[in-house]
């Protein structure tokens, strides 16, 4: 069978013997594959942790010491004067003291299974929520009034450090996409440099010849930029259905108003999957012309 001239002509050089349509693929797939699990979790921890961080920026505990006693102007109880200026606080929602049995529950772990026989006040809690956040320090204040001794508690210190978990989590993510990008960068390098030794001859001719650096540079770079953009897209199409399988594991973690579309997956993922080939073969393009030209500056 006579070899296509065209095909020849289009690579004098060589270049798809030398750079192989196998390997380099396959690793920059796989690179691809973990890029797309970093930044689908990085979206994924982004959006439970603001539904978190709304639930418990919004919660309130309260706590009522000898909530059977009386209150400061002898009115009733102290729990009820608390439940009381709770309902009429403006932003506090469907204030609810905890049962005996949920207090019991609760303390179990410290104190056991039945703190009467402790003989010992247990105070009695209150849970309610925030519509609208208010000064918590006035409601304190309202409530000391009513009930000395009385404790509020926000999700202040759970919001912070929720957040605090979520920004590790993302730098964690920056680093690992900041490592693939360097291994891929290195893989590139690698088997640009292996091509350029198979085909040693050949390109020092073609340079002796009077063939420009930018030239030799520009075809390598095409094929690389090539075998990477087609190992990038096969690792991010793969790492679609793992995610959709992923994204219904974590279904019932998931806040229900992350806005979802093919798969459940969120939109802004699928806007950043299609950037990984994109990015992937600038690497291999930058990559290869650093490293062909440098290669040939060592040239005699």
């Amino acid at each position: 069978m006579m070899a296509d001239p065209n095909r020849q002509r289009r690579d004098f050089l060589g270049l798809r013997a030398a750079l192989s349509d196998r390997l380099l693929p396959l690793l920059v797939g796989a690179m691809s594959f973990l890029a797309a699990l970093s930044i689908a979790g990085t979206q994924a921890t982004a959006g439970l942790a603001a539904h978190w961080q709304l639930d418990a920026a919004s919660a309130l505990t309260i706590q009522v010491p000898q909530p059977q006693a009386q209150d400061a102007a002898n009115n009733g109880t102290r729990l009820a004067a608390v439940l009381g200026a709770l309902g009429a606080t403006p932003g506090v929602a469907n204030p609810q003291p905890l049962s005996a049995d949920a207090v019991n529950k609760l303390l179990s772990p410290w104190l056991g299974t039945d703190t009467s026989q402790l003989g010992l006040p247990i105070p009695a809690v209150i849970t309610a929520h925030w519509t609208a956040p208010g000064p918590v320090d006035d409601l304190r204040a309202k409530l000391q009034t009513l009930s000395p001794g009385t404790l509020v508690d926000t999700g202040a210190l759970w919001t912070g450090r929720v957040a605090a978990l979520t920004a590790s989590l993302q730098d964690c993510a920056a680093a690992i996409l900041v490592i693939v990008a360097l291994i891929a960068a290195a893989v590139v390098a690698v088997a640009t440099h292996a091509g350029l030794a198979q085909r040693r001859e050949t390109i020092v001719i073609v340079h002796e010849l009077g063939a420009f650096d930018g030239d030799i540079a520009a075809l390598i770079a095409q094929r690389i930029s090539l075998l990477t953009l087609s190992g990038a897209v096969c690792g991010t199409a793969l790492a679609v259905p793992i995610l959709a399988w992923l994204a219904r594991l974590a279904t019932p973690f998931a806040a229900s108003s992350l806005p979802t579309t093919l798969f459940g997956l969120p939109s802004e993922l699928w806007a950043l999957l299609p950037a990984l080939p994109v990015i992937a073969t600038l690497i291999g393009w930058g990559t290869a012309q650093l490293t062909v030209r440098g290669w040939l500056r060592t040239l005699p």
